[in-house]
């Protein structure tokens, strides 16, 4: 048992790491890689860097700082969290519990770049199996994905659908899928009046009554969706103290929106330890 889980290996997440290891907790980070500063070549408005510094490079400095403390950093996708008297998180690796969890895995979010996607978003498009799921009970529902964040979703519809369709949208099958459909041609267009009605690929259409995009690696927001944290449109609500309406999840950076800039995500992260080792502590008092 931690007593702290950090989910993204970013500016928000290391920063606050390493200060949860300064107030001597038992922490571990967990990422899947480097997110959207992998995509940088050029930062040159962060203090302290004379030289412009690739986004990789700056990554890579702060997970080495984080391992040279001590602090275990984990290549692990998050595939879901749990929480009862604890958290438990579980990756495509293993399952690790704590007392408090962090989410600071950016601002990332599934889409589609495809026909109807716009218009017909919130109206049969959805985002959260487990939240929307029992709506369309008894009916054919189709998901979007290939990995392992499909596999999840599609175990969760599968309890209430009639039938199941795997929609891979042009990308190869990263898991073994049972008792469902599985279309690997890329997505063209979504149809429909008020709601979705059917999809079509390049050969064929295919009618579904909702359509739950699971491409990709989940965002910080599509954990907070699933275990009933409130957002404030795509971004996850939190409070002074960086903590959501779930007693000890908090979040960090980019995913609670804001001044989308490192310095920003920086301080989120110092902030949020401040508060989870202030949380803890009350625990046990």
């Amino acid at each position: 048992m931690h007593d702290v889980i950090v989910v993204g290996g970013g500016p928000a997440g290391i920063t606050a790491a390493v200060y949860l290891k300064r107030f001597k907790l038992d922490v571990v980070v967990l990422m899947k890689d480097y997110g959207t500063l992998a995509k940088t070549d050029h930062i040159e408005n962060y203090y302290g860097f004379a030289e412009p510094i690739t986004g990789t490079k700056l990554v890579e400095n702060g997970i080495l700082q984080a391992k040279n403390m001590g602090i275990p950093v984990l290549e692990e996708e998050v595939l879901g969290i749990d929480c009862f008297d604890t958290f438990t998180v579980k990756t495509t690796k293993a399952q690790h519990s704590a007392r408090a969890v962090l989410l600071a895995t950016g601002a990332a979010r599934s889409s589609l770049k495809v026909k109807g996607f716009k218009e017909f978003d919130g109206k049969g498009i959805s985002y959260c199996a487990v939240c929307d799921g029992f709506l369309y009970r008894g009916k054919t529902i189709g998901v979007v994905g290939a990995g392992e964040f499909m596999l999840e979703e599609m175990e969760v519809l599968r309890q209430f659908a009639k039938e199941v369709v795997v929609f891979t949208n042009g990308e190869p099958l990263q898991v073994e899928v049972h008792d469902a459909s599985v279309v690997t041609e890329k997505l063209v267009s979504i149809d429909g009046k008020e709601t979705v009605e059917s999809v079509s690929t390049a050969k064929a259409n295919y009618r579904i009554d909702a359509l739950f995009v699971a491409a990709g690696t989940p965002s910080a927001s599509d954990f907070a969706l699933r275990m009933g944290a409130f957002l404030n449109k795509n971004d996850i609500a939190v409070d002074e103290t960086f903590m959501t309406n779930i007693p000890g999840l908090f979040a960090a950076g980019d995913c609670i929106g804001g001044f989308y800039q490192i310095a920003k995500a920086v301080s989120d992260g110092a902030h949020a330890s401040v508060a989870i080792n202030r949380y803890l502590r009350n625990l046990k008092a």
